[in-house]
């Protein structure tokens, strides 16, 4: 590929910006940062009311793919398409996968295949190997480029996911992604070698200079605790309560704050005040990332209870829980999937079997012990994400994987990106309206760019 058009990533998520989602922005800021040119296709809009201030930084433009639910609308696209001879051509090759496709997705597909051959897009990548990677493949089945997708936890692991379905995905992917050697262990036992002979391991990464590290050495007169997470069953949260109950039967002072929101909020405050614990455990709603950073340096202790949810779902590695041990906050966590990656029992924190609450209780209970080396572990576990999951690191892999994969050139025209404003001060701030970047002409979507730059949501 000559130097002068260089490829260009086509990010194609379910939804964006979603603020449960900050590796994905983490990811993107760092792949701008190494220099690669990427468009974002949004196939859901936003509807979250908060935004992290670190949208303002990103500098893709976003497209909201919209879709109909109307079989008509599905036709009126497919003859759009029809239209470009070589995307008739991979719609006459691709005719049973569009058919037995469900209309949503078909549409959806059709419209980013028209979209990226109109923006110039190289390469197609999907997170998680769900609804996302179904649109992406179909486009990249119709269109001949390569794609990829990166798979994380409920993707996989979720009762609801069809083998055969990933299978699929896995063995039409220029490459696959997945976050943990947990997970590449596991997807290569359930789908075997050969199926799984493109599946990558690429760590989630953080942008360190964000989070300084700061040595602990002394505990609040009353510590706190500190959790963090959507309010849904594999976060645990329910133990995290019970852990704090317990130890103030023991007449230990100990207080928690939880952060984030979800399905389970009502039973969790039921839970609260059920055992008197009004004045101990705060549910402080969603924060952005720099309040929960702001929460980290205050804290005591970072507790991260997960368990396996009864649908099978389980956490990956959040990202929080590698913010938390950047910068220096001592952690207890539950061992499901990879969180034995990063919590060395002993080493760099305290790893305990999930849905254990006496086992959670214990190690709760030695780390807010005085004679305990707290700043033993916590620089041991800043070495390890400094190694480990640094975002510049997963920008250069991720970078190395797209260009082995023969980026095809279908440049039309000059890709229009609008710099994103400064971001403003930390206030709350009323969605902007949209801009109009890469507004395709006589869209199959009527898609409307999204730009979050300049929201903030304190």
């Amino acid at each position: 590929m000559s130097a002068d058009r260089p490829h260009r990533i086509g990010y194609v998520l379910k939804m964006y910006p979603r603020f449960s989602e900050t590796f994905i922005v983490s990811e993107i800021l760092a792949r701008e940062a190494a220099g690669e040119e990427i468009v974002i296709f949004s196939l859901r809009p936003p509807n979250d009311a908060r935004f992290h201030p670190e949208l303002a930084r990103v500098q893709a433009p976003v497209i909201q793919v919209g879709r109909s639910s109307s079989p008509r609308r599905l036709w009126e696209v497919w003859g759009e398409a029809m239209s470009a001879p070589e995307l008739a051509r991979g719609m006459s090759a691709q005719l049973p996968e569009l058919v037995a496709a469900g209309a949503d997705d078909a549409e959806q597909a059709l419209a980013v295949a028209l979209l990226a051959r109109e923006h110039g897009v190289t390469h197609l990548h999907a997170h998680f190997a769900s609804m996302a990677t179904t649109v992406a493949r179909l486009a990249a089945l119709v269109t001949d480029l390569p794609y990829s997708f990166t798979a994380h936890a409920k993707d996989i692991f979720h009762r609801d996911v069809e083998d055969e379905d990933l299978r699929r995905k896995l063995a039409d992917a220029d490459h696959a992604v997945t976050i943990s050697e947990y997970n590449r262990r596991h997807l290569r036992a359930r789908f075997g070698a050969a199926e799984t002979a493109r599946l990558e391991l690429v760590r989630n990464g953080l942008e360190l200079e964000r989070f300084p590290f700061r040595g602990r050495t002394e505990l609040a007169e009353v510590p706190q605790l500190l959790g963090v997470g959507r309010l849904v069953e594999k976060k645990g949260f329910d133990q995290l309560i019970d852990t704090v109950h317990a130890l103030r039967l023991e007449g230990r002072a100990v207080r928690a704050d939880i952060v984030g929101d979800g399905p389970l909020r009502e039973e969790l405050d039921a839970q609260i005040h059920e055992l008197g614990l009004e004045q101990q455990v705060r549910l402080l709603g969603p924060r952005t990332q720099e309040e929960v950073r702001e929460l980290l340096e205050q804290a005591d202790l970072f507790v991260a209870p997960f368990v396996i949810g009864a649908d099978g779902n389980a956490d990956g590695l959040p990202t929080v829980l590698l913010e938390a041990m950047a910068t220096g906050i001592p952690c207890v966590a539950a061992s499901v999937t990879a969180v034995g990656e990063v919590i060395i029992d002993g080493r760099t924190g305290w790893l305990v079997p999930t849905g254990d609450t006496p086992a959670l209780i214990d190690a709760v209970r030695e780390a807010l012990d005085p004679a305990t080396d707290r700043l033993a572990l916590t620089t041991a576990a800043r070495e390890l994400v400094a190694e480990n999951y640094d975002s510049s690191g997963q920008a250069t892999r991720l970078r190395a994987l797209a260009e082995r994969s023969a980026h095809r050139n279908i440049l039309t025209q000059p890709l229009e990106v609008v710099a994103a404003a400064p971001a403003a001060p930390a206030a709350p701030a009323a969605p902007a309206a949209p801009v109009q970047t890469l507004s395709p002409a006589a869209s199959p979507s009527a898609a409307q760019p999204f730009t979050p730059a300049g929201r903030t949501q304190s």
